[in-house]
């Protein structure tokens, strides 16, 4: 995997994935508290729990150049969430690996605004950063999530697997992996 010497920006028709600002973290804070945005995890998370999130992942676009991005639209200039690419600090039959992730505020669902966003990142993943594959997991309930991933061109890996950060007997331990290798990518009808 390469390393970019500037932090990654993109944008699509209708989004901009960019770093963090200090006006992202009440919108952040807020959207992470919603219990449907926070459906399929064990429990909303605290005020502190997202400050950190956004402190990590700026230190990440600091040391490799691309972590998960701010997303807001291009239209209004408003924060609706993130997309982004990140290397999970937890150990997984599957590690190393690259995840693709989204959340989104719940006034932004069926648009196809974490589409647009992943597919942008994907492409900054495969094609800017030089990526193997990239993969994506959910709690097996997440059907949205899942809906995403197989749009996005990513497969089920027909992996299913109890995630070690949410306790057992919780009902969003069991997840599901799904992956993209850059060849898939490449490969994709319309790529030269």
């Amino acid at each position: 995997m390469s390393v970019a010497t500037v932090p990654i920006e993109l944008e699509t028709p209708r989004l901009r994935l960019r770093r963090w600002r200090a006006s992202d973290r009440e919108p952040f804070a807020a959207l992470n508290l919603d219990p449907l945005v926070m459906e399929h995890f064990p429990a909303p998370f605290p005020r502190a729990r997202s400050d950190a999130s956004i402190d990590a992942w700026t230190a990440d676009f600091t040391e490799r150049g691309w972590s998960n991005w701010a997303v807001e639209r291009r239209d209004t200039g408003e924060f609706i969430g993130f997309t982004g690419l990140s290397i999970p600090q937890r150990q997984f039959s599957f590690s190393p690996c690259v995840e693709i992730g989204w959340r989104l505020a719940h006034a932004h669902w069926g648009q196809g605004f974490a589409t647009e966003a992943a597919r942008a990142a994907l492409s900054a993943g495969f094609e800017r950063i030089g990526l193997n594959e990239i993969v994506s997991m959910t709690a097996l309930t997440n059907l949205r999530s899942q809906a995403v991933m197989r749009r996005i061109g990513l497969a089920d890996a027909q992996l299913t697997f109890d995630h070690p950060g949410v306790p057992e007997g919780h009902p969003v331990r069991p997840h599901c992996l799904y992956r993209l290798t850059a060849a898939q990518w490449r490969a994709r009808p319309g790529v030269a």
